[in-house]
């Protein structure tokens, strides 16, 4: 997968998905019946998930051993629990299904029986509870009685609708309202959790913390009764002031599933603030030579927001999105975006559009409508994807796309962990295990992220 397939996947783009979506990304109000008919058919693997992987869960002593070889172990035993069954072990261990297509000659009854049939992997179930966290896609998941979402990005949200049936779904009350207002969940189904308040479920306490990523985010901590506890990131960007939440200070994390998506040394972001710092610098200059720009910045279905803020707050300019996603943003409660946003185009130089029309010739369609008002588009792309191991910190060396009179930035504002923030959120928690949650389809992938693991954990506690 490129580049910028893999950032538009991994940030739940969702264009290739069942459920109908808009330009924006954002999920269709429409109904589909038919939606399960797009998927498409599932390919068996040569090679179980389990050979590789199940390493992901030793204790992070025995990642110290030199021998690679290890003894496959039933990862119910590896954490001390018992299965209730031989096929509910195996289960464990089956990767997530591709996507399922209902050829002509069967029934859709027949197609909907195999989208049951999909197996929950391990790495999805917490170990001990009854729980399963952004395992919306499996259907009903056998001895789950909760469901978690941790952020409304398509990648993690996916199997979510009108007819979701299964369970409750525990959530930050954000996410809860966009679950509810663009997949049409029943809101009896929809549990929203406040953050940093500790929630007693199923006689587990859960507690949702800010995740640094996109509005609504949220990292899940799970402690059991027996005082074993669990950090689930979602997708989170790793920071210093979650060193200082009291949560993981005070409660060993023994395991943790962690947002591997830059989980590789040439990924080391600038920080927000810097990146944010550039894009109004540049803004700023552009104007100066050319006072009729108007200034595209590029945003998933949510995410990317302090982008377009800053530059508003920076310019005293309003913001322009279209409709659907100005119902998202309303959505959010935030007062300094809502009441910054405009309907009409015309009225503000800042406008925001999605991610995929950064492209030359979209633009260049896009500024048609303003010809009167402006001669040059300045655009901005902002993700992790675009950073480059030779621009590195120093933004200023970063040298933009330019055709005519149109301009696009690639800027390294991430709202995923670069390496090094990986590294350093690791050896904070020090946790007894560590299960890594993207980019694990790849055998060698996998063995790589182990020796990273391996080598933070065999280093001395970072004094902060």
């Amino acid at each position: 997968m490129t580049d910028e397939g893999l950032y538009e996947f991994e940030y739940g783009d969702c264009e290739s998905s069942g459920l109908l979506h808009d330009e924006n990304g954002f999920p269709s109000f429409q109904d589909n019946d038919d939606d399960d008919d797009d998927e498409e058919e599932e390919e068996e693997k040569e090679e179980s998930f389990a050979d590789d992987f199940y390493r992901c869960g030793t204790h992070w002593s025995c990642l110290l051993q030199t021998e690679r070889k290890l003894k496959q172990a039933n990862l119910f035993d590896m954490w001390g629990l018992k299965s209730n069954s031989e096929s509910e072990a195996n289960c464990l261990f089956s990767p997530p299904m591709k996507k399922l297509k209902a050829s002509n000659g069967k029934s859709k009854a027949t197609h909907l029986k195999k989208i049951a049939d999909r197996s929950c992997p391990f790495y999805k179930k917490i170990p001990g509870t009854p729980f399963t966290v952004d395992a919306f896609r499996y259907g009903s998941i056998k001895g789950c009685s909760a469901y978690f979402l941790t952020h409304f990005h398509y990648d993690h949200y996916g199997g979510l609708g009108k007819r979701w049936s299964h369970g409750p779904i525990y959530c930050s009350p954000l996410t809860a309202r966009l679950v509810r207002m663009c997949l049409l969940v029943n809101p009896s189904y929809i549990h929203p959790l406040e953050l940093n308040t500790e929630h007693v479920i199923d006689g587990v306490k859960v507690t949702l913390l800010e995740a640094n990523h996109c509005p609504g985010a949220a990292l899940i901590h799970f402690r059991l009764q027996d005082g074993q506890c669990y950090l689930h990131t979602g997708d989170f960007r790793a920071s210093r002031l979650m060193q200082s939440y009291p949560l993981l200070v005070n409660h060993r994390v023994n395991v943790l599933y962690l947002d591997t998506t830059y989980c590789n040394p040439k990924y080391k972001f600038p920080s927000k603030e810097d990146v944010l710092n550039y894009v109004v610098r540049v803004t700023k200059n552009c104007l100066k030579k050319q006072p009729k720009t108007l200034v595209v910045v590029g945003a998933y279905s949510i995410g990317k927001e302090s982008v377009f803020l800053a530059i508003s707050k920076a310019l005293g300019v309003k913001i322009y999105a279209n409709a659907s996603r100005r119902r998202v943003l309303q959505s959010f409660d935030w007062p300094e975006l809502s009441g910054n946003l405009c309907t009409q185009g015309n009225d503000t130089l800042l406008h925001v559009l999605p991610m995929s029309s950064l492209k030359f010739e979209t633009l260049k369609d896009y500024l048609k409508p303003y010809g009167n008002q402006y001669a040059a588009v300045l655009a901005f792309r902002p993700t992790g994807w675009t950073y480059s191991e030779t621009v590195g910190n120093q933004l200023d060396l970063i040298r933009p796309l330019s055709r005519g009179n149109i301009t696009i930035y690639g800027v390294p504002y991430s709202e995923h962990s670069s390496f090094t923030e990986l590294r350093e959120f690791v050896q904070f928690l020090r946790p007894d295990k560590i299960i890594p949650t993207v980019n694990v389809w790849n055998a060698a992938s996998r063995e790589k992220m182990q020796s990273f693991f391996r080598e933070w954990l065999s280093c001395k506690k970072l004094m902060i």
